[in-house]
């Protein structure tokens, strides 16, 4: 069988464009840690929700991956909500010809 070496984005590998692929890439990146924390929290579905203001419907959604009906500030939003801290840095600016990217830390 042959392989290739991923980029590190699978939605980049899979086709999307670079602007999307970052963004989906992100908005996953915050789903696994709303998870994580909601784990740890030992919050059921439900509980969360109400937590999160949301439905549990909604947030067994996003849970399970459907990212198209949540945006970057809602999932920021349930993050802190949840009692994480969220940090958004801009980087200084660089060339005039480079494109920025969007990107998760956990």
């Amino acid at each position: 069988m042959k392989a290739e070496r991923g980029s590190g984005n699978v939605f980049l590998d899979i086709g999307f464009g670079e602007a999307e692929a970052q963004e989906l890439k992100a908005k996953s990146q915050l789903i696994s840690a709303i998870d994580d924390t909601i784990r740890r929290r030992k919050l059921t579905q439900a509980q969360a929700a109400k937590i999160c203001h949301t439905d549990q419907p909604t947030l067994s959604k996003v849970l399970r991956g459907r990212m198209e009906s949540v945006t970057l500030d809602r999932l920021t939003g349930w993050l802190t909500a949840l009692g994480r801290s969220v940090e958004i840095r801009v980087k200084p600016y660089r060339a005039p010809s480079r494109q920025g990217y969007l990107r998760a830390v956990a």
